[in-house]
């Protein structure tokens, strides 16, 4: 870098200083220096901010990380664009960071002034212009904020609704079970009864306790059947009770079906009784057997699903968990499709495809499954509840790909470059925001140095998701600015 004499004239031939006065000139010659600066870096993204660039004759390009790669921003050889520490004047307040990258492509000159002498010479010549310029910068950082809150509190109460309906399903179903099975239990206590008044011989009695546990056996391992394999049997059942005259055999046929019992094992039980008087006992006897086999797997299987959902909820709020952890792409992925799983419905097939070998990365896995949450629910709102939703995962070089793709009408090539913009929504007026995929790409882009985009046609439209698997030690996540970029 060469340093050269600061002239009051030239700086006022630069559109960002010909309205001051001669003497605000003499002070910024004062105060500034003009530098020529070899092509190469300027200064780097995230490094404190300490001067205020303005370019009087070169080529400069700004750039900014994404996704580990230095992407090109702009490219000018305009003179009198600024950048470096231009929000010097708002001072702590604010960061004060480079929010981007400079380098220069030739050898290019530069007005460079300290950052605390632009903040100050700033707040004291435009005093009226900084109090404008504070309420535009912490006013829309305020509404973006109480808005972003919104956002999530309105996807919390529609996931907590979700939620609330696929909980009370199960919990309802185990409080019907257990009724039903109170009600059996009392039968087969009176049937305890009626076998201890001697009716049976040791002999059926020592048949019916050997049935009745293979019985429990059998309903541990029924087969599942189609409807109409069902009804097939459920006939041939109804049939051979009719036949020896087992009143209600139609009502019980049902039962001894779902337990995969058929035909020649009720034959097994009509000759291990001394004759058919008691076979009817014994035959409801079984029934309660089974009945009790079944309503127990229903309670289970009820509560296990309780136990499940639970489970995702806090998987996909990671309660107890650090924010900043190593987590499993595919158990948050997972987690997420069980809390809209009342959102997605049946008519939705949903595709995983997983690589199997991509390790777990380091994340704010609890901002991710938001990232997830507002893909999926796109994907779900643009197929209108009937398609495929497809969910895959898969080492990209250094990066994690996450895709979510849709087989809706797609979306239009001149909305595309705008859909990631705060408040642009193509959903009816009241049904979205416009900040889901804001928020998203910030979480994605801003928080976790990665990247998001998308592809479309009609039928197939899939957003990309990268995220380093290993972050650099200058690439780590880091909190989330509302800098931008001038000039």
């Amino acid at each position: 870098m060469t340093r050269t004499t600061c002239s009051p004239d030239e700086l006022r031939t630069l559109f960002l200083f010909e309205k001051l006065r001669d003497d605000q000139l003499q002070t910024l010659c004062e105060n500034g220096h003009v530098e020529w600066i070899e092509p190469g870096p300027v200064y780097a993204e995230g490094e404190p901010a300490t001067c205020f660039y303005v370019l009087i004759e070169g080529e400069m390009i700004m750039s900014k990380l994404s996704g580990g790669e230095d992407i090109e921003i702009s490219r000018t050889t305009q003179s009198g664009v600024y950048s470096g520490a231009w929000q010097a004047y708002l001072g702590d307040r604010a960061s004060q960071t480079y929010p981007a990258s400079a380098r220069v492509l030739v050898p290019s000159r530069f007005f460079v002034l300290d950052a605390d002498v632009f903040g100050t010479l700033v707040r004291d010549w435009f005093p009226m212009a900084v109090h404008l310029l504070e309420g535009l910068f912490f006013g829309n950082q305020n509404s973006r904020q109480i808005v972003d809150q919104r956002e999530r509190l309105l996807a919390l109460g529609s996931l907590s609704a979700g939620l609330t309906h696929e909980l009370n399903n199960p919990a309802a179903a185990a409080v019907r079970a257990t009724s039903s099975l109170r009600d059996r239990v009392s039968h087969m206590r009176r049937k305890l009864g009626v076998i201890a008044s001697g009716v049976y011989d040791h002999d059926t009695i020592a048949t019916l306790i050997r049935l009745q546990e293979e019985a429990a056996e059998l309903v541990a391992k029924a087969p599942t059947l189609t409807p109409m394999e069902a009804a097939d049997r459920e006939d041939e059942l109804g049939e051979w009770f009719d036949e020896r005259q087992i009143s209600g055999g139609w009502d019980l046929a049902p039962s001894f079906v779902q337990a995969g019992i058929d035909v020649g094992w009720l034959n097994k039980v009509s000759a291990g009784v001394d004759n058919d008087e008691i076979l009817e006992s014994a035959i409801r006897w079984l029934n309660y057997t089974i009945e009790t086999e079944l309503l127990m797997n229903e309670i289970a299987d009820s509560t296990t699903r309780v136990s499940t959902l639970v489970d995702a909820a806090k998987q996909y709020s990671q309660m107890d968990r650090a924010p900043y952890q190593r987590a499993d792409l595919r158990e948050l992925l997972d987690s997420t499709l069980v809390m809209l799983g009342r959102k997605i419905g049946g008519s939705i097939t949903v595709v995983k495809e997983y690589d199997q070998s991509l390790p777990a990365i380091p994340m704010y896995a609890a901002e991710l499954n938001q990232v997830w949450t507002n893909l999926i629910d796109n994907a779900v709102a643009s197929m209108e509840g009937v398609g495929t939703l497809t969910i895959r995962t898969r080492r990209d070089g250094e990066q994690a790909l996450i895709e979510v793709g849709d087989t809706g009408p797609g979306i239009p090539e001149d909305i595309r470059t705008r859909i990631f913009e705060p408040f642009f929504t193509t959903k009816p007026v009241g049904q979205g925001t416009g900040l889901g995929l804001d928020i998203s790409w910030r979480i994605v882009v801003k928080k976790h140095r990665g990247s998001l985009r998308v592809d479309s046609q009609p039928g197939q439209t899939v957003f990309q998701v990268r995220i380093p698997i290993e972050p650099r030690v200058e690439e780590a996540p880091v909190a989330e600015t509302t800098d931008t970029i001038a000039g």
